[in-house]
């Protein structure tokens, strides 16, 4: 069962009928990232496939989680009696997030310039996506860091500000799956800008700086928590509201019930529930003694669930009402609430961790083998597979 079909019959017949429809109306992307990667795209060789450029800006922003993650893993090194982190690596956390941003921005141009543009490089850009959110905001965390007293942040406010982007992400596929089209939340290209931009700053002045307070006793980690909620909640949300509301008066909605609709939502609230059970009641406070493995997990979590509602938003299927990945982690979080396996809590979640990642790499390595059997290509390769 080296590689299982995870892709319907039913699914697979929906691919063959996609037809790609999305909408940019971020000025920051129409106006000045569009053009740039016009410029961009025309230096690749056009015998890069596209979904090796896109896999390659994934694994660079890998690349940065694991740099930080030796650099600084409990998130200690920005607090003023610890070890910072060397200015040469806020460089190049901001240069491989921003050469991440760009190649994220270029492959479907690549795809569309070398006539290779199929349903699985738009499946492959945006399962890859909804992975990378948990690597770019773990990375950044770092700026600020777990600071007692000062300019930190605390791992359990990081801990809800991850789920504010993961809801944030899967709110525009929510939108295609009602609508039909992808709407391109605005947030990513103006907090993908900053973030690349902060890094730099921080190389040039120190993690000091973002101690001092802006005004009174207002500091940058509040800027930082302020700008990710305002954009979630006065941009993002109202603008999927309203997008699906317009789309549902003009009676065009892909599902007419409310309960239809609202499906994608199910296992993501759930997986929200249960990862904030363990938090909340940890016999070890396990969220204080491993955050960043339980970002990576719940992010990955988030990631195989986003990754399953995409092929069927892309399919014109019926999202599942459940992942079957949420029945074991109901059972984990189960045991370790009862508190018979305190001592061995920290095991379990790098047990659990390793479970998940795993899981949704064989999911992800199957599906790709498998859609690009039925297109008959190479899903890195731009060279037609043999018909002998």
């Amino acid at each position: 069962m080296a590689f299982y079909e995870y892709v319907s019959q039913e699914q697979l017949t929906g691919f063959d009928m996609y037809k790609y429809s999305a909408v940019d109306s971020n000025p920051l992307s129409v106006y000045v990232m569009h053009p740039f990667w016009n410029f961009v795209v025309k230096f690749l060789p056009t015998w890069l496939a596209p979904n090796l450029i896109t896999f390659t800006g994934f694994l660079f922003l890998v690349l940065n989680f694991l740099m930080l993650a030796f650099f600084d893993y409990d998130f200690y090194a920005s607090a003023p009696d610890h070890v910072h982190v060397p200015s040469w690596v806020w460089i190049v956390a901001g240069l491989l997030n921003f050469i991440a941003y760009t190649l994220d921005g270029v492959d479907g141009k690549q795809a569309r310039r070398t006539n290779s543009s199929t349903p699985l490089g738009e499946l492959f850009d945006h399962g890859l996506d909804s992975w990378a959110c948990v690597f770019f905001v773990v990375t950044v965390y770092s700026i600020f860091g777990r600071v007692e007293a000062g300019a930190g942040v605390g791992v359990r406010t990081l801990y809800y500000i991850l789920w504010v982007v993961l809801f944030s992400f899967i709110l525009s596929h929510w939108e295609k799956y009602n609508t039909g089209v992808l709407f391109l939340p605005w947030g990513y290209d103006i907090s993908q800008v900053t973030m690349s931009l902060v890094y730099i700053v921080t190389a040039v002045v120190g993690v000091e700086t973002w101690y001092a307070p802006i005004f009174m006793s207002f500091h940058y980690r509040d800027l930082f928590t302020v700008m990710i909620l305002g954009c979630a909640f006065t941009v993002t949300l109202p603008m999927s509201l309203y997008n699906v509301f317009k789309v549902y008066r003009k009676n065009n909605l892909k599902f007419s019930s409310v309960y239809e609709s609202f499906l994608p939502f199910l296992s993501p609230v759930l997986l929200f529930i249960l990862s904030t059970l363990w938090v909340c009641l940890s016999p070890s406070d396990i969220i204080e003694k491993q955050p960043r493995i339980f970002y990576f997990m719940v992010g990955t979590a988030f990631a195989n669930i986003t990754c399953k509602l995409i092929v069927c938003q892309m399919s014109k299927t019926r999202c599942q009402p459940l992942s079957w990945l949420l029945l074991p982690m109901a059972v984990v979080v189960l045991v370790i609430l009862s508190g018979l396996v305190q001592h061995y809590e920290t095991l379990i979640l790098y047990v659990w961790t390793a479970a998940v990642a795993l899981a949704h790499i064989h999911y992800g390595m199957c599906v790709v083998h498998q859609l690009s059997g039925h297109f008959n290509i190479y899903a890195f390769s731009l060279k037609k597979p043999s018909t002998d």
